[in-house]
């Protein structure tokens, strides 16, 4: 071996282990992201009893979160697209998100035991179903989805926001909405790539 190969051999080491760090940092940079926007999402303290519609809200939109991620979950593992897996992860937050709101509001949270893909709304159930057989069916069917449950989610989001008098869970769903946009732009950007493929 001479020198130049062990010059060479030795900037590869450094340039992986380069790499290596880097995307650590990054990793660490995004949990450290997660967590503080969940407790600055859920920092504002409301005080006073919900209506029957707020209470609905949450525990809708608890399991609506969870169908997204469940969905995304499934669609990542069947089609190896590293958006499935990013919006999963930041449909985890999400769902973090509501379940402080569920304790502190004290309701009981619907999703609690249930595993992915498991529902205790029937309807949620067969949405849940049938998304999951249309994004089976082909790359651009699951992208098609993903843009069908972001859209669906910011209606809801839009919908339930109007029916608060509580600024801690307006400022959730806010943030919510705003997560949810990111996401359907990523599945938009991913479906016009697609079509121009």
């Amino acid at each position: 071996m001479n020198v130049s190969t062990v010059s060479h051999t030795g900037f590869q080491r450094r340039t992986v282990q380069s790499v290596f760090l880097r995307a650590l940092m990054a990793a660490l940079a995004l949990v450290l992201i997660a967590s503080t926007a969940v407790h600055a999402a859920t920092a504002t303290v409301s005080t006073g009893t919900l209506t029957e519609e707020e209470v609905a809200g949450l525990v809708f939109m608890r399991q609506e979160e969870k169908l997204a991620h469940d969905v995304y979950i499934a669609l990542g593992e069947q089609w190896g697209l590293p958006v499935f897996r990013n919006i999963a992860g930041a449909e985890s937050n999400h769902e973090a998100q509501i379940a402080v709101l569920l304790e502190r509001y004290g309701i009981e949270d619907p999703a609690a035991g249930l595993a992915v893909g498991e529902f205790a709304d029937a309807d949620l159930q067969l949405l849940y179903n049938e998304l999951l057989a249309k994004g089976g069916l082909s790359l651009r069917d699951a992208l098609e989805v993903g843009v069908t449950i972001e859209e669906t989610d910011i209606a809801d989001l839009v919908k339930r926001k109007a029916e608060l008098s509580q600024t801690d869970i307006r400022t959730v769903y806010a943030r919510l909405e705003r997560g949810s946009q990111n996401h359907l732009r990523a599945f938009n950007r991913l479906l016009q790539r697609f079509a121009a493929g």
